[in-house]
């Protein structure tokens, strides 16, 4: 055990950093969801009249809409994992808050527990987090294939797709 329950108020500090991090995250994903739902949008809107466009723009828009599914699938599930991310971290910070002061009334059993319990909400705050990071990843790469796929339409030239 510790000298000083300040030893313990310093544990908060990781979590408020780490839940700092996971609600940029969540801001940025947030604002790519919202231009991927208004990418659907357009190409819905231009698949309505599909007589009134060339085949080539036709043929890509067709190959698009799957692929803005599978991106908004992607963002949401990253969205899902900064949440569970944030809640974790800020239960982290909680509990260990609540183990410091138990730790002042030198209630061993309970302060093993609590520092279990933060210790258990941290490292799902840390999965959380890696995991949404990794399907950003991915939808990334998908929204390089996008790219890809326009520019060989504008420009008529044929763009190696990275995956």
């Amino acid at each position: 055990m510790t000298q000083s329950p300040f030893e313990l108020l310093t544990l908060i500090v990781a979590p408020a950093i780490l839940t700092n991090s996971a609600s940029v995250l969540s801001l940025g994903t947030s604002n790519r969801f919202a231009r991927t739902v208004d990418r659907s949008r357009f190409i819905y809107e231009k698949m309505k009249e599909p007589e009134k466009l060339p085949a080539s723009e036709v043929a890509l828009y067709q190959k698009q809409l799957p692929i803005v599914g599978k991106r908004s699938l992607l963002l949401v599930k990253a969205l899902t994992c900064f949440y569970i991310a944030i809640g974790a971290f800020a239960a982290t910070a909680f509990v260990s808050l609540m183990g410091a002061a138990v730790t002042l009334f030198h209630y061993v059993l309970v302060s093993n527990i609590t520092m279990m319990a933060a210790l258990a909400c941290g490292v799902v705050g840390v999965i959380s987090l890696v995991l949404g990071t990794v399907l950003l990843v991915q939808e990334m790469w998908l929204a390089l294939n996008f790219l890809h796929a326009e520019v060989e339409l504008s420009e008529g030239i044929q763009v190696n797709p990275i995956l």
